[in-house]
């Protein structure tokens, strides 16, 4: 039997019957871990014992095992706070069927201890958890990590239910992954295949996903431990920057509440993630990317081009690239930029949001 697994609570408008004879599950999305960012916003969350039917507030529970759990491990005690909020709503919400996706910042460090804290109390109420997804690095070192804590907590906390807790893998998982990973050691129970089963790899899909980077007037980040994945907070804008010639040097993204770039005027432009590629660049022309077409529930006058008029768009910036750029053997990467104000801003919360690590 394939054990679908879907990157968000599963829809009512989803037609069952094509799902006849297999088991559909589900689990949260990046975005909604990301939506939290303190343990204040889930302080009335509660959940009903299965025995008494008492309601149970489920942060205090929760940080008293955090406290308790610390005293072994202090890694527990410098969990992030928003992703700890995100698995207590999202307990209270399913309690029956507890799975979280714990790599949003820090899967060994943060996500998987936070499931730990959030499952106990589950239990203590009756329901055990379901178990864990993981959705980017090393997926084999990373499911025998979480299968080892979990026998370990099982036995420190009397909890054999630790022990059937499912590990789901997913992340573009293949043929090829799945040979690779049944040759070495791993504790997957489950995958989660999505793109490559419904998808002809010889004309794939366009790996575009949703991720939230700001909400409410916050910034949200998402952290990864493959640096292709981790997403650049806050609202921004971006801009092509053109050469002397009329061909496109490269794009770069600007910070919304700094100036836009100007033609004729020097701009440093730096590569998101590497401090040391950096560049001064003139543009002769720069050209806005972001148009807003659908905003506030409504279309934006004027915003919207017909198919014809997107097609020649895409078209005319295609025959703009450089040769080396669209040459099918090792072609050029094209660059992609951030401005020093906003490496600076992704930076900083980068390094907030991780949690630190302790050698004793």
């Amino acid at each position: 039997m394939l054990e679908q697994v879907s990157s968000s609570p599963v829809s009512s408008s989803i037609n069952i019957n094509i799902y006849r004879g297999l088991t559909i599950s589900g689990t949260h999305a990046h975005a909604f871990v990301m939506a939290y960012s303190s343990l204040d916003q889930i302080t009335d969350r509660v959940v009903q014992e299965k025995v008494t039917g008492d309601k149970l507030l489920l942060l205090p529970k929760v940080l008293a095992y955090r406290e308790q759990l610390a005293l072994e491990d202090p890694s527990y005690s410098t969990t992030n706070d928003g992703e700890l909020a995100a698995f207590i709503a999202y307990a209270a919400a399913f309690p029956n069927s507890f799975l979280c996706l714990i790599d949003t910042y820090d899967t060994l460090r943060s996500g998987l201890l936070n499931f730990i804290l959030v499952a106990l109390v589950l239990d203590d109420c009756g329901y055990p958890s379901v178990g864990i997804r993981l959705d980017s690095g090393d997926l084999a070192y990373l499911s025998m990590e979480c299968a080892t804590t979990f026998a370990s907590v099982s036995s420190s906390q009397k909890r054999e239910f630790f022990h059937d807790l499912s590990i789901v893998a997913s992340n573009d998982i293949n043929e090829a992954v799945l040979h690779a990973l049944n040759k070495q050691k791993h504790a997957i129970t489950v995958y989660g295949i999505g793109t490559n089963l419904v998808t002809c790899q010889a004309q794939p899909a366009l790996g575009c996903v949703y991720k939230l980077v700001e909400i409410c007037g916050k910034p949200r980040m998402k952290l990864s431990q493959e640096i292709t994945k981790v997403l650049i907070p806050g609202l921004k804008k971006p801009f092509r920057l053109f050469g002397k010639d009329g061909s496109p040097l490269l794009d770069v993204m600007v910070g919304e509440a700094e100036g836009d770039p100007v033609q004729g005027e020097r701009l440093l432009c730096r590569h998101p993630f590497i401090a040391r590629k950096r560049l001064f660049v003139t543009p002769s022309r720069v050209e806005p990317l972001h148009v807003i077409v659908f905003q506030d529930g409504k279309v934006v006058p004027n915003a919207n081009r017909s198919l014809p008029q997107a097609k020649e768009v895409v078209a005319q910036q295609l025959e703009r690239l450089r040769p080396d750029i669209m040459r099918y053997i090792n072609p050029t990467p094209y660059k992609v930029s951030v401005t020093p104000d906003l490496f600076t801003f992704l930076h900083d919360l980068w390094q907030s949001e991780t949690p630190v690590s302790e050698l004793s």
